[in-house]
Protein backbone atom coordinates (compact mmCIF):
# COMPACT_ATOMS: atom_id res chain seq x y z
CA UNK A 1 0.00 0.00 0.00
CA UNK A 2 1.40 3.40 -1.30
CA UNK A 3 0.99 6.72 0.49
CA UNK A 4 -1.81 7.93 -2.22
CA UNK A 5 -3.45 4.38 -1.52
CA UNK A 6 -3.56 4.42 1.98
CA UNK A 7 -6.86 5.37 3.68
CA UNK A 8 -6.60 8.86 5.52
CA UNK A 9 -7.74 9.52 8.87
CA UNK A 10 -10.77 10.67 9.66
CA UNK A 11 -10.89 14.60 10.83
CA UNK A 12 -11.44 14.97 14.78
CA UNK A 13 -15.45 15.06 15.61
CA UNK A 14 -16.10 17.78 17.72
CA UNK A 15 -19.14 16.94 19.95
CA UNK A 16 -21.74 19.79 19.53
CA UNK A 17 -25.55 20.18 19.54
CA UNK A 18 -26.77 22.60 16.69
CA UNK A 19 -27.59 26.15 16.92
CA UNK A 20 -31.52 26.63 18.41
CA UNK A 21 -32.14 23.01 19.72
CA UNK A 22 -31.69 21.89 23.55
CA UNK A 23 -30.74 18.71 25.07
CA UNK A 24 -33.36 17.99 28.34
CA UNK A 25 -32.48 15.86 31.29
CA UNK A 26 -34.75 13.32 32.98
CA UNK A 27 -36.12 16.11 35.15
CA UNK A 28 -36.79 18.28 32.79
CA UNK A 29 -38.89 15.37 31.03
CA UNK A 30 -40.66 14.03 34.15
CA UNK A 31 -42.07 18.00 34.95
CA UNK A 32 -43.02 18.10 31.43
CA UNK A 33 -44.69 15.10 31.04
CA UNK A 34 -46.74 15.87 34.82
CA UNK A 35 -47.57 19.69 33.51
CA UNK A 36 -49.00 17.83 30.09
CA UNK A 37 -51.07 15.70 32.49
CA UNK A 38 -52.77 18.60 34.24
CA UNK A 39 -53.42 20.20 30.61
CA UNK A 40 -54.43 17.15 29.37
CA UNK A 41 -56.96 16.86 32.29
CA UNK A 42 -58.70 20.07 31.57
CA UNK A 43 -59.13 20.09 28.23
CA UNK A 44 -60.83 16.94 28.39
CA UNK A 45 -63.35 18.10 30.77
CA UNK A 46 -64.06 20.86 28.65
CA UNK A 47 -65.09 17.20 26.15
CA UNK A 48 -61.94 17.71 23.89
CA UNK A 49 -60.30 14.38 22.63
CA UNK A 50 -56.64 13.61 21.61
CA UNK A 51 -55.26 13.21 18.07
CA UNK A 52 -52.31 13.11 16.55
CA UNK A 53 -50.70 14.30 13.18
CA UNK A 54 -47.17 13.79 11.80
CA UNK A 55 -44.16 16.02 12.57
CA UNK A 56 -43.85 16.15 8.05
CA UNK A 57 -46.48 17.43 6.31
CA UNK A 58 -46.79 18.06 2.69
CA UNK A 59 -45.46 22.16 2.06
CA UNK A 60 -48.39 22.98 0.15
CA UNK A 61 -50.60 21.70 2.90
CA UNK A 62 -49.45 23.89 5.88
CA UNK A 63 -49.62 26.93 3.53
CA UNK A 64 -47.78 30.18 3.79
CA UNK A 65 -49.10 31.09 7.14
CA UNK A 66 -44.96 31.16 9.20
CA UNK A 67 -44.81 34.19 11.77
CA UNK A 68 -41.95 36.52 11.64
CA UNK A 69 -41.41 36.04 7.67
CA UNK A 70 -41.25 37.98 5.15
CA UNK A 71 -40.64 35.53 2.57
CA UNK A 72 -43.30 32.80 2.42
CA UNK A 73 -42.23 29.12 3.90
CA UNK A 74 -38.91 30.84 4.37
CA UNK A 75 -39.23 29.86 7.86
CA UNK A 76 -39.65 26.23 7.62
CA UNK A 77 -37.07 22.87 7.16
CA UNK A 78 -38.06 21.49 4.24
CA UNK A 79 -36.94 19.06 1.70
CA UNK A 80 -38.12 16.81 -1.49
CA UNK A 81 -38.63 12.87 -1.66
CA UNK A 82 -38.37 10.79 -4.41
CA UNK A 83 -40.97 11.87 -6.03
CA UNK A 84 -39.62 15.54 -5.70
CA UNK A 85 -42.46 16.30 -3.59
CA UNK A 86 -41.93 19.48 -1.00
CA UNK A 87 -42.08 18.45 2.01
CA UNK A 88 -41.81 20.46 5.45
CA UNK A 89 -41.32 19.81 9.05
CA UNK A 90 -44.29 21.55 10.71
CA UNK A 91 -44.20 24.65 12.13
CA UNK A 92 -47.02 25.10 14.23
CA UNK A 93 -50.03 22.07 15.10
CA UNK A 94 -52.70 24.10 13.21
CA UNK A 95 -51.88 23.76 9.43
CA UNK A 96 -51.79 19.74 10.48
CA UNK A 97 -55.27 19.95 12.36
CA UNK A 98 -56.80 22.00 9.22
CA UNK A 99 -55.19 19.45 6.70
CA UNK A 100 -56.71 16.55 8.83
CA UNK A 101 -60.00 17.47 9.59
CA UNK A 102 -60.30 18.52 5.58
CA UNK A 103 -59.18 15.14 5.11
CA UNK A 104 -61.42 13.23 7.25
CA UNK A 105 -64.29 15.76 8.00
CA UNK A 106 -66.69 13.23 6.51
CA UNK A 107 -66.57 11.16 9.23
CA UNK A 108 -65.85 13.49 12.02
CA UNK A 109 -68.54 14.75 14.74
CA UNK A 110 -69.08 18.53 13.88
CA UNK A 111 -68.10 20.48 15.91
CA UNK A 112 -65.13 18.68 16.05
CA UNK A 113 -63.21 19.33 19.32
CA UNK A 114 -59.52 17.83 19.63
CA UNK A 115 -56.46 18.67 21.53
CA UNK A 116 -52.53 18.04 20.46
CA UNK A 117 -49.33 17.70 22.03
CA UNK A 118 -45.76 17.79 20.31
CA UNK A 119 -43.09 19.52 18.70
CA UNK A 120 -42.73 21.99 16.11
CA UNK A 121 -39.82 23.72 14.17
CA UNK A 122 -38.75 26.57 13.03
CA UNK A 123 -35.96 27.86 10.66
CA UNK A 124 -35.02 30.78 12.43
CA UNK A 125 -32.25 32.51 13.84
CA UNK A 126 -31.87 30.93 17.05
CA UNK A 127 -31.19 33.22 20.34
CA UNK A 128 -32.07 33.66 23.79
CA UNK A 129 -35.21 31.38 24.66
CA UNK A 130 -35.89 30.96 21.05
CA UNK A 131 -35.06 27.77 19.83
CA UNK A 132 -35.63 26.26 16.43
CA UNK A 133 -37.47 23.07 18.63
CA UNK A 134 -39.93 23.70 20.89
CA UNK A 135 -43.20 21.54 22.06
CA UNK A 136 -47.11 23.34 21.97
CA UNK A 137 -49.69 22.01 23.49
CA UNK A 138 -53.13 23.15 21.37
CA UNK A 139 -57.17 22.34 21.72
CA UNK A 140 -59.46 23.56 18.79
CA UNK A 141 -62.81 23.64 17.53
CA UNK A 142 -63.66 23.10 14.03
CA UNK A 143 -67.12 23.93 12.81
CA UNK A 144 -68.50 26.64 14.88
CA UNK A 145 -69.22 29.91 14.22
CA UNK A 146 -70.38 31.53 17.18
CA UNK A 147 -68.16 33.11 19.29
CA UNK A 148 -69.46 31.89 22.14
CA UNK A 149 -66.27 28.78 20.94
CA UNK A 150 -64.11 31.34 21.44
CA UNK A 151 -65.21 32.45 24.66
CA UNK A 152 -65.25 28.76 26.10
CA UNK A 153 -61.52 28.79 24.89
CA UNK A 154 -60.57 31.51 27.20
CA UNK A 155 -62.30 30.40 29.97
CA UNK A 156 -60.32 27.12 29.50
CA UNK A 157 -56.91 28.52 29.23
CA UNK A 158 -58.06 30.74 32.64
CA UNK A 159 -58.78 27.54 34.28
CA UNK A 160 -55.91 25.40 32.75
CA UNK A 161 -53.23 27.91 34.26
CA UNK A 162 -55.04 27.80 37.32
CA UNK A 163 -54.62 23.63 37.83
CA UNK A 164 -50.82 24.16 36.88
CA UNK A 165 -50.80 26.20 40.18
CA UNK A 166 -50.85 29.84 38.98
CA UNK A 167 -52.52 31.86 41.11
CA UNK A 168 -55.35 33.99 40.45
CA UNK A 169 -54.26 37.67 39.92
CA UNK A 170 -50.52 36.01 38.48
CA UNK A 171 -52.37 35.49 34.89
CA UNK A 172 -54.86 37.50 32.78
CA UNK A 173 -55.93 36.00 29.73
CA UNK A 174 -56.37 38.87 27.18
CA UNK A 175 -59.01 39.47 24.82
CA UNK A 176 -58.77 41.23 20.90
CA UNK A 177 -60.13 40.95 18.15
CA UNK A 178 -58.10 41.32 14.31
CA UNK A 179 -61.28 43.08 13.00
CA UNK A 180 -60.38 45.87 15.57
CA UNK A 181 -56.61 45.27 14.39
CA UNK A 182 -57.85 45.67 10.86
CA UNK A 183 -60.04 48.46 11.54
CA UNK A 184 -56.89 50.25 13.46
CA UNK A 185 -55.09 49.58 10.50
CA UNK A 186 -57.51 50.78 8.20
CA UNK A 187 -57.94 54.66 9.76
CA UNK A 188 -54.32 54.27 10.09
CA UNK A 189 -53.97 54.40 6.51
CA UNK A 190 -52.23 51.19 6.40
CA UNK A 191 -51.79 49.61 2.91
CA UNK A 192 -52.40 45.95 1.92
CA UNK A 193 -48.98 45.60 1.13
CA UNK A 194 -48.16 46.67 4.59
CA UNK A 195 -50.30 44.74 6.58
CA UNK A 196 -48.36 42.14 7.62
CA UNK A 197 -45.69 44.03 8.38
CA UNK A 198 -47.43 46.20 10.82
CA UNK A 199 -49.01 43.00 12.31
CA UNK A 200 -45.44 41.57 13.25
CA UNK A 201 -44.08 45.10 14.42
CA UNK A 202 -46.68 45.70 17.19
CA UNK A 203 -46.66 41.88 17.77
CA UNK A 204 -43.50 42.69 19.31
CA UNK A 205 -44.90 45.34 21.86
CA UNK A 206 -44.29 43.42 24.98
CA UNK A 207 -40.53 42.88 23.77
CA UNK A 208 -39.25 46.49 22.74
CA UNK A 209 -40.51 49.62 23.67
CA UNK A 210 -42.64 52.15 22.04
CA UNK A 211 -39.74 53.86 20.42
CA UNK A 212 -38.53 50.80 18.76
CA UNK A 213 -41.68 49.36 17.62
CA UNK A 214 -42.04 52.82 16.03
CA UNK A 215 -38.95 52.25 14.01
CA UNK A 216 -40.57 48.78 12.84
CA UNK A 217 -43.46 50.61 11.65
CA UNK A 218 -41.76 53.49 10.23
CA UNK A 219 -38.63 53.00 8.35
CA UNK A 220 -36.91 50.25 10.22
CA UNK A 221 -34.83 48.76 13.27
CA UNK A 222 -30.91 47.46 13.85
CA UNK A 223 -30.88 45.11 16.48
CA UNK A 224 -27.77 44.62 18.99
CA UNK A 225 -25.97 42.63 16.47
CA UNK A 226 -26.14 44.63 13.67
CA UNK A 227 -29.18 42.63 12.01
CA UNK A 228 -31.83 45.52 9.91
CA UNK A 229 -35.27 44.61 9.89
CA UNK A 230 -37.27 46.38 7.33
CA UNK A 231 -39.81 48.58 8.45
CA UNK A 232 -43.79 48.91 7.12
CA UNK A 233 -43.06 52.27 5.57
CA UNK A 234 -46.04 54.06 8.00
CA UNK A 235 -46.29 58.45 8.13
CA UNK A 236 -45.59 59.48 11.33
CA UNK A 237 -49.17 60.13 11.79
CA UNK A 238 -50.00 56.44 11.02
CA UNK A 239 -47.53 54.74 13.53
CA UNK A 240 -48.56 57.49 16.24
CA UNK A 241 -51.96 56.29 15.78
CA UNK A 242 -50.92 52.64 15.96
CA UNK A 243 -49.02 52.80 18.99
CA UNK A 244 -51.87 55.13 20.48
CA UNK A 245 -54.30 52.11 20.14
CA UNK A 246 -51.33 50.46 22.38
CA UNK A 247 -51.53 52.05 25.05
CA UNK A 248 -55.14 52.17 25.52
CA UNK A 249 -56.68 50.95 28.64
CA UNK A 250 -60.15 51.84 28.24
CA UNK A 251 -63.25 53.13 31.00
CA UNK A 252 -64.00 50.65 33.81
CA UNK A 253 -67.50 50.36 33.32
CA UNK A 254 -69.69 49.03 30.54
CA UNK A 255 -69.25 46.57 28.07
CA UNK A 256 -66.16 47.06 25.44
CA UNK A 257 -67.95 48.88 22.81
CA UNK A 258 -68.96 51.58 25.59
CA UNK A 259 -65.55 51.51 27.47
CA UNK A 260 -63.06 52.08 24.22
CA UNK A 261 -66.28 53.95 22.52
CA UNK A 262 -63.19 56.72 21.37
CA UNK A 263 -61.96 54.40 19.73
CA UNK A 264 -64.51 52.98 18.36
CA UNK A 265 -65.63 56.53 17.10
CA UNK A 266 -62.41 56.39 15.31
CA UNK A 267 -63.24 52.94 13.53
CA UNK A 268 -66.11 54.47 12.08
CA UNK A 269 -66.95 53.05 9.36
CA UNK A 270 -64.21 49.74 9.25
CA UNK A 271 -64.82 46.27 10.08
CA UNK A 272 -63.75 47.17 13.74
CA UNK A 273 -66.86 48.26 14.82
CA UNK A 274 -68.11 44.64 14.15
CA UNK A 275 -65.12 43.37 15.69
CA UNK A 276 -66.01 45.14 18.83
CA UNK A 277 -69.19 43.49 18.72
CA UNK A 278 -67.71 40.49 18.96
CA UNK A 279 -65.75 41.34 22.39
CA UNK A 280 -69.43 42.37 23.87
CA UNK A 281 -70.74 39.10 23.87
CA UNK A 282 -67.28 37.12 24.58
CA UNK A 283 -67.08 39.27 27.39
CA UNK A 284 -70.65 38.52 28.70
CA UNK A 285 -70.67 34.90 28.08
CA UNK A 286 -67.44 34.48 30.42
CA UNK A 287 -68.81 36.93 33.20
CA UNK A 288 -72.02 34.50 33.32
CA UNK A 289 -69.95 31.96 33.50
CA UNK A 290 -67.89 33.39 36.68
CA UNK A 291 -64.79 34.62 35.05
CA UNK A 292 -64.27 38.09 36.17
CA UNK A 293 -61.36 40.61 34.75
CA UNK A 294 -59.41 39.49 37.02
CA UNK A 295 -59.11 36.37 34.56
CA UNK A 296 -60.40 37.37 31.11
CA UNK A 297 -59.93 41.09 30.09
CA UNK A 298 -60.49 42.62 27.05
CA UNK A 299 -57.26 44.47 25.62
CA UNK A 300 -57.64 46.07 22.23
CA UNK A 301 -53.75 46.23 22.35
CA UNK A 302 -53.77 42.25 22.08
CA UNK A 303 -51.78 41.64 18.78
CA UNK A 304 -51.33 38.03 17.41
CA UNK A 305 -49.16 37.96 14.37
CA UNK A 306 -50.19 34.65 12.69
CA UNK A 307 -51.62 35.84 9.36
CA UNK A 308 -55.04 33.51 9.45
CA UNK A 309 -56.53 34.89 12.30
CA UNK A 310 -59.96 35.94 11.10
CA UNK A 311 -61.66 37.01 14.64
CA UNK A 312 -61.08 37.12 17.99
CA UNK A 313 -57.45 36.82 19.62
CA UNK A 314 -56.36 35.84 23.04
CA UNK A 315 -53.40 35.99 24.75
CA UNK A 316 -52.21 34.05 28.47
CA UNK A 317 -49.98 36.72 30.08
CA UNK A 318 -48.59 35.51 33.64
CA UNK A 319 -48.04 39.07 35.39
CA UNK A 320 -46.02 38.13 38.02
CA UNK A 321 -41.90 39.06 38.54
CA UNK A 322 -38.84 36.41 39.33
CA UNK A 323 -35.13 37.88 39.89
CA UNK A 324 -33.61 36.61 36.64
CA UNK A 325 -29.86 35.66 36.63
CA UNK A 326 -28.56 38.66 36.69
CA UNK A 327 -31.09 39.38 39.75
CA UNK A 328 -33.02 42.28 38.24
CA UNK A 329 -36.83 41.29 38.02
CA UNK A 330 -38.22 40.38 34.54
CA UNK A 331 -41.99 38.81 33.90
CA UNK A 332 -42.48 35.74 31.59
CA UNK A 333 -45.23 37.89 29.94
CA UNK A 334 -47.22 35.63 27.60
CA UNK A 335 -47.29 31.50 27.71
CA UNK A 336 -49.83 30.60 25.22
CA UNK A 337 -52.39 32.33 22.52
CA UNK A 338 -54.58 31.84 19.74
CA UNK A 339 -57.53 32.97 17.88
CA UNK A 340 -59.97 32.19 15.63
CA UNK A 341 -58.89 30.97 11.75
CA UNK A 342 -62.13 30.80 9.67
CA UNK A 343 -60.24 30.99 6.40
CA UNK A 344 -57.15 27.80 7.22
CA UNK A 345 -59.63 24.84 7.21
CA UNK A 346 -61.81 26.23 4.57
CA UNK A 347 -58.79 26.59 2.04
CA UNK A 348 -58.95 22.13 1.77
CA UNK A 349 -63.39 22.45 1.52
CA UNK A 350 -65.68 23.55 -1.03
CA UNK A 351 -67.94 24.75 2.28
CA UNK A 352 -66.91 27.44 4.90
CA UNK A 353 -65.10 25.62 7.90
CA UNK A 354 -65.08 27.89 10.96
CA UNK A 355 -62.51 27.65 13.74
CA UNK A 356 -60.59 28.84 16.52
CA UNK A 357 -58.09 27.19 19.25
CA UNK A 358 -55.49 28.00 21.79
CA UNK A 359 -51.62 27.29 22.31
CA UNK A 360 -49.31 26.63 25.52
CA UNK A 361 -45.78 27.41 24.61
CA UNK A 362 -44.63 24.09 26.70
CA UNK A 363 -41.57 24.99 27.65
CA UNK A 364 -42.01 28.49 28.60
CA UNK A 365 -44.63 27.88 31.19
CA UNK A 366 -42.78 25.30 32.59
CA UNK A 367 -39.98 27.71 33.34
CA UNK A 368 -42.97 29.85 34.43
CA UNK A 369 -43.90 26.77 37.19
CA UNK A 370 -40.49 26.50 38.00
CA UNK A 371 -40.18 29.95 39.06
CA UNK A 372 -43.38 29.91 41.34
CA UNK A 373 -42.39 26.25 43.02
CA UNK A 374 -45.30 24.52 40.99
CA UNK A 375 -46.28 21.42 43.53
CA UNK A 376 -47.41 19.60 39.77
CA UNK A 377 -43.75 20.54 38.96
CA UNK A 378 -41.92 19.72 42.44
CA UNK A 379 -44.07 15.97 42.64
CA UNK A 380 -42.45 15.42 39.24
CA UNK A 381 -39.28 15.04 40.60
CA UNK A 382 -38.13 11.16 41.31
CA UNK A 383 -35.33 9.70 43.27
CA UNK A 384 -32.99 8.28 41.49
CA UNK A 385 -32.50 4.08 41.56
CA UNK A 386 -31.25 2.33 44.60
CA UNK A 387 -27.91 1.38 43.41
CA UNK A 388 -26.34 -2.40 44.81
CA UNK A 389 -22.82 -1.82 44.92
CA UNK A 390 -20.63 -4.23 43.10
CA UNK A 391 -18.13 -5.02 46.12
CA UNK A 392 -17.04 -8.52 44.14
CA UNK A 393 -16.23 -8.76 40.39
CA UNK A 394 -16.34 -12.96 40.82
CA UNK A 395 -19.38 -14.56 38.76
CA UNK A 396 -21.35 -15.63 41.92
CA UNK A 397 -20.72 -12.24 43.99
CA UNK A 398 -22.47 -10.57 40.91
CA UNK A 399 -24.94 -13.25 40.48
CA UNK A 400 -25.73 -12.47 44.13
CA UNK A 401 -25.82 -8.78 43.45
CA UNK A 402 -28.39 -9.17 40.30
CA UNK A 403 -30.50 -11.06 43.06
CA UNK A 404 -30.69 -8.29 45.10
CA UNK A 405 -31.57 -5.91 42.43
CA UNK A 406 -34.45 -8.31 40.88
CA UNK A 407 -35.91 -8.44 44.80
CA UNK A 408 -36.25 -4.29 44.71
CA UNK A 409 -37.54 -4.59 41.39
CA UNK A 410 -39.94 -6.85 41.69
CA UNK A 411 -41.28 -4.65 44.68
CA UNK A 412 -41.75 -1.85 42.71
CA UNK A 413 -38.14 -0.14 43.74
CA UNK A 414 -35.89 1.27 41.20
CA UNK A 415 -32.59 -0.52 41.14
CA UNK A 416 -29.83 -0.97 39.40
CA UNK A 417 -26.96 -3.05 39.78
CA UNK A 418 -23.56 -1.07 39.60
CA UNK A 419 -21.98 -2.12 36.25
CA UNK A 420 -18.83 -0.23 35.48
CA UNK A 421 -15.69 -1.30 37.06
CA UNK A 422 -14.50 1.34 39.17
CA UNK A 423 -13.65 0.48 43.11
CA UNK A 424 -15.77 1.22 46.32
CA UNK A 425 -15.52 5.14 45.93
CA UNK A 426 -16.03 6.36 42.62
CA UNK A 427 -19.09 4.13 42.69
CA UNK A 428 -20.78 5.72 45.78
CA UNK A 429 -19.86 9.25 43.77
CA UNK A 430 -21.80 7.54 41.29
CA UNK A 431 -25.05 6.76 42.99
CA UNK A 432 -24.95 10.07 43.93
CA UNK A 433 -24.44 11.59 40.52
CA UNK A 434 -27.89 9.44 39.49
CA UNK A 435 -29.71 11.02 42.79
CA UNK A 436 -29.82 7.57 44.32
CA UNK A 437 -31.37 8.32 48.00
CA UNK A 438 -29.25 4.72 49.24
CA UNK A 439 -27.21 2.05 48.28
CA UNK A 440 -27.10 -1.51 48.96
CA UNK A 441 -23.47 -3.23 50.28
CA UNK A 442 -22.92 -6.62 50.37
CA UNK A 443 -18.68 -7.66 51.22
CA UNK A 444 -18.30 -10.92 51.87
CA UNK A 445 -18.52 -10.78 55.05
CA UNK A 446 -22.13 -9.52 54.67
CA UNK A 447 -22.91 -12.36 51.92
CA UNK A 448 -21.47 -15.46 54.45
CA UNK A 449 -24.13 -13.60 57.20
CA UNK A 450 -27.33 -13.20 54.75
CA UNK A 451 -27.28 -9.38 55.15
CA UNK A 452 -26.93 -6.30 54.02
CA UNK A 453 -25.88 -2.96 54.81
CA UNK A 454 -28.41 0.14 53.59
CA UNK A 455 -26.07 3.70 53.52
CA UNK A 456 -29.05 6.84 53.47
CA UNK A 457 -26.84 8.86 50.98
CA UNK A 458 -29.08 11.98 51.87
CA UNK A 459 -29.01 11.80 55.71
CA UNK A 460 -25.39 10.52 55.55
CA UNK A 461 -24.40 14.09 54.02
CA UNK A 462 -26.01 16.14 56.34
CA UNK A 463 -25.31 14.39 59.81
CA UNK A 464 -21.53 15.52 59.98
CA UNK A 465 -22.58 19.07 60.94
CA UNK A 466 -23.73 17.41 64.52
CA UNK A 467 -21.88 18.51 67.25
CA UNK A 468 -23.49 16.63 69.60
CA UNK A 469 -21.63 13.13 69.98
CA UNK A 470 -24.78 10.86 71.28
CA UNK A 471 -26.85 12.55 68.56
CA UNK A 472 -24.00 12.31 66.22
CA UNK A 473 -23.97 8.21 66.20
CA UNK A 474 -27.88 7.92 66.78
CA UNK A 475 -28.35 9.30 63.22
CA UNK A 476 -25.35 7.67 62.24
CA UNK A 477 -26.96 4.33 62.84
CA UNK A 478 -29.53 5.26 60.83
CA UNK A 479 -27.82 6.58 57.98
CA UNK A 480 -26.11 3.38 57.13
CA UNK A 481 -27.35 0.19 58.85
CA UNK A 482 -27.73 -3.96 58.76
CA UNK A 483 -30.72 -5.90 57.97
CA UNK A 484 -31.46 -9.56 56.85
CA UNK A 485 -31.20 -10.23 53.22
CA UNK A 486 -35.02 -11.31 53.56
CA UNK A 487 -35.63 -7.41 55.11
CA UNK A 488 -33.95 -5.81 52.12
CA UNK A 489 -37.12 -5.09 50.44
CA UNK A 490 -38.52 -3.35 54.36
CA UNK A 491 -34.79 -1.46 54.68
CA UNK A 492 -34.88 0.78 51.62
CA UNK A 493 -38.46 1.44 52.04
CA UNK A 494 -37.63 2.63 55.30
CA UNK A 495 -34.88 5.21 53.73
CA UNK A 496 -37.55 6.50 50.92
CA UNK A 497 -39.88 6.70 53.29
CA UNK A 498 -37.78 10.09 54.76
CA UNK A 499 -37.67 11.04 51.39
CA UNK A 500 -41.16 11.41 50.58
CA UNK A 501 -42.80 11.94 53.99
Amino acid sequence: MTAETAPKKPKDLEARIAKGFVDRDANDIAATEAMMAKIREVYELYGFAAVETPFIEYTDALGKFLPDQDRPNAGVFSFQDDDDQWLSLRYDLTAPLARFYAENHERLPKPYRSYRAGWVFRNEKPGPGRYRQFMQFDADTVGAASVAADAEICMMAADTLEALGIKRGDYVIKVNNRKVLDGVMEAAGVREDQKLTVLRAIDKADKFPPEEIKKLLMEGRKDESGDFTKGAGLSEEGAAFVLLTLSLSGRADGAPSTRFAGLIERLSGTVGVGGFVELDSIEALVRAAGYGPDRIRIDPSVVRGLEYYTGPVFEAELTFEVKGEDGRPIRFGSVGGGGRYDGLVSRFLPEPAPATGFSIGVSRLLAALKAVNSPIVAAAAKPGPVVVVAMDKDAAAMAGYQQLVSTLRKAGIAAEMYLGSAGMKPQMKYADRRGSCCVVIQGSNERNAGVVQIKDLVMGATITGIKDRAEYLAAQAEAQFTVPVADLVAGVRRVLARRSG
